[in-house]
């Protein structure tokens, strides 16, 4: 059997990735980070550790090529997905991690501190009441599972040109006919994950 580090290696070889050298083993580090965590705090349903290397790991470093930007939000991080694995993967972005559930945001400082990560930020907030300072070129999330819930509550984070950038996994017609006014589909990118069966794509929804 495959071990943790020659799959992830794998994968991200057939994403085509080219990474930092130091990027393997802090993910690897933050998978075990994520595993002992979940026993106590329920951080994701995924338990099984090479099935979180696909359905998450590889399956956020996916959209890294298509995020490139200098600020962006992940809303409801949750474990830190995809947030952190972006956060390494583009060491050049400042990332932050938004999330409200206290015990999750207190994982996601964790990691910031144990993995090093000096381009990541952790706000303990709701999406809808967050006030930060400045907005951001890219707004992130695998955590909403409507479109239009997405746009109207994290929209006005995104910077002007920016956009809001949701992972999705088959492509949702029926959701995107319901965008808010003033909101647009810009592009959607089909793609592919080694060891993930089942369509992802990734919509990049701008302003007009």
């Amino acid at each position: 059997m495959m071990s943790l580090a020659g799959q992830l290696a794998e994968g991200i070889d057939g994403l085509g990735l080219t990474l930092p050298a130091e990027v393997r083993p802090r993910l690897l580090d933050y998978l075990a980070l994520m595993q002992k965590w979940n026993k106590t705090y329920n951080l994701t349903a995924v338990r099984e550790p090479s099935k979180m290397v696909s359905h998450h790991v590889l399956d956020c470093l996916a959209v890294a090529p298509h995020l490139a930007a200098s600020t962006i939000l992940d809303v409801g991080s949750g474990a830190g997905l995809p947030g952190i694995p972006l956060a390494m993967a583009l060491p050049q972005a400042t990332v932050t991690l938004l999330e409200s559930n206290h015990k999750k945001a207190a994982f996601l400082q964790q990691a910031k501190t144990e993995l090093k990560l000096d381009n990541v930020t952790v706000a303990c907030e709701r999406v809808e009441k967050w006030q930060p300072r400045n907005a951001f070129e890219i707004v992130t999330s695998r955590a909403f599972s409507d479109l239009a819930e997405f746009v109207a509550l994290a929209g006005r984070h995104a910077a002007p040109g920016g956009r809001l950038a949701a992972m999705k996994g088959i492509y949702p017609h029926e959701e995107i006919t319901q965008l808010p006014a003033g909101w647009r589909l810009d592009k959607s990118i089909e793609l592919t994950v080694p060891g993930l069966h089942g369509e992802r794509h990734l919509l990049l929804i701008g302003r007009p």
